[in-house]
């Protein structure tokens, strides 16, 4: 079975597709860290943004793993390096690139091809799963989203103002819902799960009883 969680950055998708994962006894997949370990690899390599091809190429030579707790590139353990804010603002580049997406959308469907999944990103129910078995919308305000995102840059040591923050997270939705591939979309048959002023507790409390009526994992 497929648990497709999409939503707008700062929602909170990883944090409550990796619990949900864990409750329901499913496995986690973060398909947004494949995009941030490749955005890594090419500030790595120095290769241009607008190297369509070499970015392409890049995909198929890197070995990229993604496990519960941890993500590897070439086997090297680069799951804090990719949360940096200098990935953060150029992941755009890779994510748009259609070779690159296509590579890693098949990817995904390989890892997830044996066993029950827990997914989350932005086009999971509409492009990589369309078929999945539970798909949830998980949204919030721009600006709980905001607070969200300027206290994980704090706890990382990173200072930023939250005028800041908010403007970039803006520029990030606007980005997001007009990619040529893989624009943040609502799929028609998912739930929208809105999260402002809730904390990931309740969260989960409200979502885990949903989604596993939608699976009938009750029954």
């Amino acid at each position: 079975m497929i648990v497709t969680i999409d939503g707008p950055a700062g929602a909170g998708k990883s944090t409550v597709a990796r619990t949900l994962a864990q409750r329901l006894g499913f496995r986690f997949l973060d398909t947004g860290a494949m995009y941030r370990t490749v955005a890594l690899a090419a500030i790595r390599r120095d290769i241009p943004w607008n190297d369509s091809q070499a970015l392409a190429d890049l995909v198929r030579d890197c070995n990229i793993e993604v496990t519960e707790e941890h993500v590897l590139l070439n086997g090297e353990d680069v799951t804090r390096p990719i949360r940096a804010m200098s990935v953060t603002t150029v992941i755009h580049h890779v994510a748009d690139n259609p070779a690159v997406r296509e590579q890693l959308v098949d990817l995904q469907r390989q890892v997830t091809s044996q066993g029950n999944y827990v997914t989350e990103g932005r086009d999971q129910g509409t492009v990589v799963f369309p078929d999945a078995d539970c798909k949830i919308f998980l949204t919030a305000s721009a600006e709980e989203r905001a607070r969200r995102r300027l206290g994980e840059l704090e706890k990382r040591g990173e200072s930023l103002d939250f005028t800041e923050v908010l403007a970039k997270q803006n520029e990030r939705d606007r980005r997001d819902r007009s990619r040529p591939v893989g624009a943040l979309l609502k799929a028609e048959d998912s739930v929208e799960f809105n999260t402002d002023g809730m904390e990931m507790p309740e969260v989960i409390g409200k979502l885990e009883p949903l989604v596993r009526q939608m699976l009938c994992l009750d029954e």
